[in-house]
């Protein structure tokens, strides 16, 4: 499988790539299956009060599921080395689940494909704009279970999911509570008389 590696405002050495060949590749090991691409952007912070400046970024596709990891270190050195630890839970995780819904019946292939995001800095919101509309964000909506959906949290590490309830047919928020476990929003459906 091909690790395509990229710097944003830095320069990759050949030894920065073969770095991320060496750590990231044996972290894909976990769960060497096909198709699976995966993205890693170095880069670096340029606040000088910053004690971490490098970031490494590291996107995964697997079977229509997105792993997402962003590390930083002192080094961009230590920042891969974090990161490929990363993936390899991250990815061990996956591999868990699904081998778990496999056993209940369930499909690795139902697991819903999920846009690309090539900056995780785009995902937040300056305080200044808080109350304006400053991104507007089309999704694919496909048809699964909860315990796919969270499944698909988890692997995103965002808070929510939007995702269209396989057993309903409607539109369904899954998210995580602050004080742990995780809360689902589904809509009132008003059955009208005849």
């Amino acid at each position: 499988m091909e690790i395509i590696v990229s710097g944003r405002k830095t320069t990759v050495t050949d030894a920065l790539r073969a770095h991320v060949d060496e750590k990231i590749g044996e972290a894909l090991k976990v769960f060497d299956i096909e198709p699976m691409t995966c993205d890693v952007v170095l880069r670096y912070e340029k606040n000088p009060a910053n004690p971490k400046p490098a970031i490494v970024e590291v996107t995964v596709r697997a079977r229509g599921a997105v792993i997402r990891v962003a590390e930083h270190g002192e080094d961009m050195y230590s920042a891969i080395d974090m990161s490929a630890d990363k993936v390899t839970r991250q990815l061990r995780k996956y591999k868990t689940k699904v081998i778990d819904n496999r056993q209940q019946g369930a499909s690795a292939a139902e697991v819903a494909p999920v846009e690309r995001v090539d900056d995780l800095a785009d995902l937040l919101i300056p305080e200044e704009e808080d109350d304006q509309l400053v991104r507007e964000k089309i999704i694919e909506i496909t048809p699964m279970t909860e315990e796919q959906a969270l499944i698909q949290t988890d692997l995103l590490g965002h808070d929510f999911y939007v995702f269209e309830n396989a057993t309903t047919g409607l539109i369904n928020v899954v998210y995580h509570r602050k004080n742990g476990g995780y809360g689902i929003i589904k809509p009132k459906i008003e059955a009208l008389d005849e």
